[in-house]
């Protein structure tokens, strides 16, 4: 699952002691199968405009001061080591290792007053991925899903067209990205690898090594032949071989349809771009995303985990804040340039914020700064959300959060507007019980435009 362990690991055992094992991620052909054996009528192709989410799951929790609410003017035990850079905002300051988003300011949105009471990775994942606390208390590195995510809501209401998954996560899926009640085939398709890597190649859609296309039709034909044999024709105990037959129809059509195969083509990508969104994982993986945003998808996860700084926090923020800031800043521009801004959403986010006292205790190499969810900083742009603004404010330390106070229901509900999705809708569960979509469905005015 995750590429990078959190403080308390990885614990599946917390899950299945609660009887709330997630469902995880599927692969292509998974879904076509789970879709076909519920049985239920899908979504009917959404009308609404064709709008678009990037999730930018920054795993662990990213602090607040290293990131996009600094503090110059605390005590040097709170402010820390990283200077500031001046913003298009008067007076608001990033970090200083955050230059090209600085530069971008005028596009962007950073909501800094969203606060909650779940300071572990995984209740705190929970409640930002859905909107809903978790019911219950739950362990650190659990795995839990106790309402259905945003990525899965959105592919059930929304769909993607030419037989594409509605609902990606890359390369991993976080801990509580999946679709609960809704079924497991509105689990993300998670695409893992490195799109960096020159051999790189996605599950179920491109073809596997040594077996070539005339091979590839040969085995289909093959399979025809078997098919010839008498099935069962009574509706009321029919051949699950027939419903297979439509699984692997579809899986070989999106093997050999020439978009879905463009839309995972990095190759096709000018060098010049490849180049300015990073040759690196995190920066292709977006690039992954843009494309996937231009092949209809609505919603796309990028999980980049190892944002879990208890110690060495300032090195470790003087190496990846570079990476992290060029990629989006790279991808803000280029669906700008593209004219996709304007109907699809960059957010990038974690769990929480961290603590304003930097932690110096004896058994850590060098300082960093634990969990604190009562502040926190969440970078917005795209899909009408007015740019060049500052959503809120935490207190001159920043403990808390002290002007504009929201939570995580405000942003998801956000998030749903923006994609056509009304957040106030009750969902029904398998035994009949109603669920609200989120119990605050206000969205956070300023960035509805």
């Amino acid at each position: 699952m995750p590429t990078t362990r959190n403080c308390q690991g990885v614990a599946r055992r917390d899950c299945l002691r609660l009887g709330l094992g997630l469902l995880g991620g599927a692969g292509l052909i998974d879904l076509l199968r789970l879709r076909g054996q519920a049985g239920e009528a899908a979504s009917a192709p959404s009308t609404k405009r064709p709008t678009s989410c990037i999730l930018i799951w920054m795993d662990g929790g990213p602090s607040h001061f290293e990131t996009f609410d600094p503090k110059p003017e605390a005590p040097a035990e709170i402010r820390g080591e990283l200077g500031t850079v001046a913003t298009r905002i008067p007076g608001i300051y990033f970090s200083e290792h955050l230059p090209k988003l600085a530069a971008l300011s005028d596009k962007l949105a950073v909501i800094r007053s969203v606060q909650h009471n779940q300071g572990n990775h995984g209740a705190g994942n929970h409640y930002m991925m859905t909107g809903a606390p978790p019911r219950i208390p739950v362990g650190c590195g659990a795995f839990v899903s106790f309402h259905p995510s945003m990525g899965s809501v959105a592919a059930f209401e929304r769909g993607a067209p030419g037989g594409l998954p509605a609902y990606f996560s890359i390369p991993s899926m976080s801990r509580s990205g999946g679709p609960n009640f809704l079924g497991a085939k509105y689990a993300p398709f998670v695409v893992g690898g490195d799109p960096n890597d020159k051999g790189f190649r996605v599950r179920d859609v491109a073809l596997p090594e040594g077996l070539a296309d005339d091979r590839f039709q040969g085995r289909r034909d093959l399979r025809g032949l078997v098919d010839r044999f008498v099935r069962m024709t009574d509706e009321a105990a029919a051949d699950p071989a027939v419903a297979l037959d439509e699984y692997y129809r579809q899986g070989y059509n999106l093997v050999t349809s020439p978009a879905a195969q463009r839309a995972f083509d990095l190759n096709q990508e000018p060098d010049n771009t490849r180049d300015a969104y990073g040759r690196q994982g995190f920066g292709q993986r977006l690039l992954l995303a843009r494309r996937l945003v231009e092949a209809g998808v609505p919603f796309i996860t990028i999980y980049d985990g190892g944002w879990d700084h208890h110690s060495e926090i300032f090195p470790a923020m003087r190496k990846r804040l570079p990476v992290f800031e060029g990629g989006i800043a790279a991808l803000i521009e280029d669906l700008d340039q593209r004219g996709l801004l304007e109907t699809t959403m960059v957010i990038a986010l974690g769990e929480f914020g961290r603590t304003p006292k930097i932690s110096t205790l004896s058994d850590r190499n060098t300082p960093g700064r634990d969990h604190w969810a009562n502040a926190m900083s969440i970078l917005f742009a795209g899909c009408g959300t007015p740019g060049g603004q500052v959503v809120g404010a935490t207190d001159k330390n920043g403990y808390a959060a002290c002007e504009r106070i929201l939570g995580p229901e405000n942003f998801v509900s956000t998030v749903y507007r923006k994609l056509g999705i009304d957040p106030d809708k009750i969902y029904y569960t398998p035994q009949g019980r109603p669920a609200h979509l989120v119990s605050d469905p206000k969205p956070i005015a300023e960035l509805m435009g």
